[in-house]
């Protein structure tokens, strides 16, 4: 049974910070690619960052500097920390797992589980 759970959504300000969390079972965790991805209302779902089983990263080129994905694993978590915050990163926010391999780091398609997203709002 595979468990992935976000937390750590809700609002934050203008150029603020959060930080998000998502609590893998421990088998996805070690041995799956696992990545973060986010959905705006009326846009397609898109992918955010990607770390693999190395611990080697991606980044989608127009977040690459404010995002960081990294894991706990003492903790069986995935990270997502987002800094300076913009409007546009309001959005659903998801973490995914992906059998190592993947072509494409931050495709959607690529992913097989998914947890059940957490709402993330930022406002002035």
């Amino acid at each position: 049974q595979v468990h992935m759970e976000e937390s750590g959504g809700g609002s934050g300000r203008l150029g603020g910070s959060l930080r998000l969390s998502c609590t893998i079972s421990r088998h996805t965790y070690t041995h799956y690619c696992l990545g973060w991805f986010r959905q705006a209302p009326g846009k397609e779902r898109e992918g955010v960052a990607h770390i693999g089983v190395d611990g080697t990263t991606t980044y989608a080129n127009s977040l690459k500097g404010r995002f960081t994905i990294y894991k706990d694993n003492r903790k069986n978590t995935l990270y997502l920390q987002m800094n300076d915050l913009k409007p546009e990163d309001t959005a659903t926010y998801y973490c995914a797992a992906a059998l190592p391999g993947l072509v494409f780091k931050l495709s959607p398609t690529e992913y097989n589980y998914w947890g059940q997203g957490t709402q993330v709002t930022v406002s002035s």
